[in-house]
């Protein structure tokens, strides 16, 4: 195990009607909300009206700014930031899933920095300050609501670029399993694999003698192929539900990478995926991740045994334990393929993907080689490419 510091400082507020509680919270904060969202659906359900009634309640004043997108946007992000410096705005209140985070904590970086906040995720500037964040979350998937990480497409070029810094990490987030209940299955199923996929990153690593957190990734990996076969098929299962929505945070809070050197790859190989054919990002990932495991298995046949053996039941094939590894991807393609996600390139219906294979390759490598369990270059980035075909 390596040397490691922790600290996640997100209040989380979990249980039922606690979205009622927002306005309490924001007001030990801000005066002032830009109250973000995505496309309206907060508005057809009726927590819009919930947030507002509760932010004016606490005498909290606040402007909005919806049409997050999924893969969110450069654009828009700037546009909230030219919008809250000139409400002066001293807080974002993000009522979303991990898109509506995202965007709001470029919002937040963007406002007390004079140049543009692309600088952050381009690697030319690093962030020194934000506005308080505070989260509604709707979609359990990205894991935002309480991470230091966000992601943001850029419209000139399409690049999808991560950032992770701790001055925008969420102050608090309110999360309401009900809230999720008029999830459609293949957004709930996209969001599975996504808090999925962060496990899985930390999980395939190089470092030794981390016996508790690899027990820590299990056993969230098992309770979400558990429990979101339940929660698509009773979408009103609170109880399958809240479970899901838990593992989404804890997948990616940073508890389970501690003292580990995580992988990440697949995440930027998918990036490219989704920034050129704005597919959901978890499909993107119910793509890549398996066709990452077959590409690098036999680095470490051991793992990805102990993967097999203790994620998926695998019988431990002690003579040949290839054969186990082999067996626990494709239980895993099994899984993705159970919940409605496509597992190669052909199935997800995208135009002419094959053709911009080698473009995905080069820009997915352009600032370097990909992953911490095994290198990956621009060469063999293809051949994942391809191997998802």
């Amino acid at each position: 195990m390596q040397n490691f510091e922790f600290l996640n400082p997100t209040r989380i507020i979990f249980g039922e009607g606690r979205e009622g509680q927002v306005g309490e919270w924001t007001a030990k904060y801000g005066k002032k909300v830009l109250l973000h969202y995505g496309g309206g659906s907060i508005k057809k359900s009726g927590l819009y009206d919930k947030i507002v009634e509760s932010l004016k309640s606490s005498n909290v004043d606040f402007i909005e700014l919806g049409g997050v997108q999924p893969n969110p946007r450069l654009a828009l992000a700037q546009r909230g930031i030219e919008l809250a410096r000139a409400e002066k705005v001293d807080f974002v209140l993000a009522v979303g899933g991990g898109s509506t985070i995202d965007s709001a904590k470029a919002i937040s970086i963007g406002v007390p920095y004079s140049g543009n906040v692309w600088d952050f995720y381009a690697g030319k500037a690093q962030a020194q300050a934000a506005l308080p964040i505070g989260v509604v979350l709707t979609i359990p998937a990205a894991g935002s609501e309480s991470s230091n990480s966000s992601v943001i497409t850029n419209e000139d070029g399409m690049l999808k670029y991560g950032l992770n810094t701790d001055v925008f990490v969420p102050k608090f987030a309110i999360l309401n399993p009900e809230l999720t209940f008029t999830l459609p299955a293949y957004q709930t199923a996209a969001g599975a694999t996504d808090m999925l996929a962060h496990v899985m990153e930390r999980y395939f690593t190089n470092t030794t003698n981390v016996d508790l957190s690899d027990k820590l990734c299990e056993a969230l990996m098992k309770s979400i192929t558990k429990n979101a076969p339940n929660a698509i098929a009773e979408p009103e299962n609170y109880d399958a539900r809240a479970e899901v929505m838990w593992c989404g945070t804890l997948a990616h809070n940073n508890l389970v990478g501690m003292g580990r050197v995580g992988d990440w790859a697949s995440h930027a190989i998918e990036h490219e995926l989704s920034a050129l054919f704005d597919i959901a990002h978890g499909a993107g990932l119910a793509i890549i991740f398996p066709a990452w495991m077959k590409y690098v298995y036999k680095h470490d046949i051991q793992r990805f045994c102990q993967f097999a053996v203790n994620v998926f039941g695998v019988e431990h094939n002690f003579a040949y334990p290839e054969k186990s590894a082999l067996e626990g991807i494709e239980r895993l393609e099994l899984f993705f393929k159970k919940i409605g996600m496509p597992t190669h390139l052909t199935e997800a219906n995208l135009p002419d993907v094959e053709a911009n294979i080698r473009l995905m390759a080069k820009k997915a490598a352009s600032r370097g080689s990909l992953g911490q369990f095994v290198k990956l270059d621009a060469e063999a980035i293809e051949k994942i490419y391809h191997i998802a075909l």
